[in-house]
């Protein structure tokens, strides 16, 4: 079975879908994770979930780095990472060398050009750094595939691109030949409530995050599937329909303002996700992380 290579950027700890998602490349068999970095906030805390989240199934050896903790210019930023009391009682680091991610996703793609999937599930804080330093770096990828912004929902805006706005607008004016964004109006209708999840959440590493999505169940009674559906779409594209185009972003003054995307239609080096099949999402997700039928 061929693999695909993947690096993981991502802010686990604060929505609990960053962990569904690593629960599901770290279950998808023609998934070849190479590391994880983390983003915004406290990087070691992030880093000490995704260690805990790899550990329940045995994947202690895959590197995990820490990235940038402060937005790159303004922006609301993301301090609290509040999914890390589950895990204070467990073994965990939290002594791991600080902004080291930026360099480490710089190596690994280098050192594979043309191979590597970068999936950024976060802000785009590490993103704009590495597409700043080395300029090559996204035609140096497969592909980027990013959980960011709305397309297809009005004026409103997505955590993603609006914690960082500045990163934000340097990844989408980089020049780039293949990225694919997952927004918000499509990702929110893959859905399922608490008890739901309780009830398909076995087995590790569910298991695992279902522990840590219990922080999560304190305010809010349903988990949203953004990033594992842009984790899917990896493997399994024809979940969605695509659009191309050009994704445009601005930064303005005005922080209320800041992180609003726009998809120009027509030729460029974007795709956003415009449907998803739903059933066809959920039943890649839990056969891979379950292998329920």
């Amino acid at each position: 079975m061929e693999k695909i290579p993947v690096l993981l950027d991502t802010d686990i700890g604060s929505d609990i879908d960053d962990a569904m998602a690593l629960a599901y490349l770290l279950k998808q068999p023609k998934c070849d994770l190479l590391g994880i970095t983390t983003v915004t906030g406290d990087v070691q805390q992030r880093a000490a979930l995704a260690e805990v989240v790899c550990r329940s199934v045995g994947r202690s050896h895959i590197p995990i780095h820490c990235g940038r903790r402060d937005v790159l210019v303004h922006g609301v930023g993301q301090p609290r990472v509040p999914q890390y009391e589950a895990i204070e009682h467990v073994p965990r680091h939290l002594n791991r060398p600080e902004n080291s991610a930026v360099e480490f996703l710089r190596h690994t793609i280098r050192s594979r050009p043309g191979e590597i999937t970068l999936l950024s599930i976060g802000p785009y804080s590490n993103v704009a750094l590495l597409f700043a330093m080395d300029p090559e770096i996204p035609f140096l990828l497969r592909s980027l595939v990013s959980m960011a912004g709305i397309f297809y929902g009005g004026d409103r805006r997505e955590w993603n691109a609006l914690v960082d706005p500045t990163a934000t607008s340097i990844v989408y004016g980089a020049k780039r030949k293949d990225h694919l964004s997952v927004g918000l109006d499509v990702t929110e209708k893959c859905r399922l409530g608490a008890e739901e999840v309780r009830r398909r959440f076995v087995g590790e590493p569910l298991h695992t995050v279902r522990t840590l999505a219990e922080t999560w169940f304190k305010q809010v009674k349903e988990a949203t599937f953004h990033d594992p559906l842009a984790a899917a779409l990896i493997f399994r594209p024809e979940i969605c329909t695509y659009e191309s185009g050009q994704v445009v972003t601005e930064i303005t003054a005005d922080l209320n303002q800041c992180g609003h995307t726009k998809l120009v239609p027509g030729s460029g080096p974007d795709r956003v996700a415009k449907t998803v099949n739903v059933d066809m999402f959920f039943k890649e997700y839990f056969e891979v992380t379950t292998g329920a039928k």
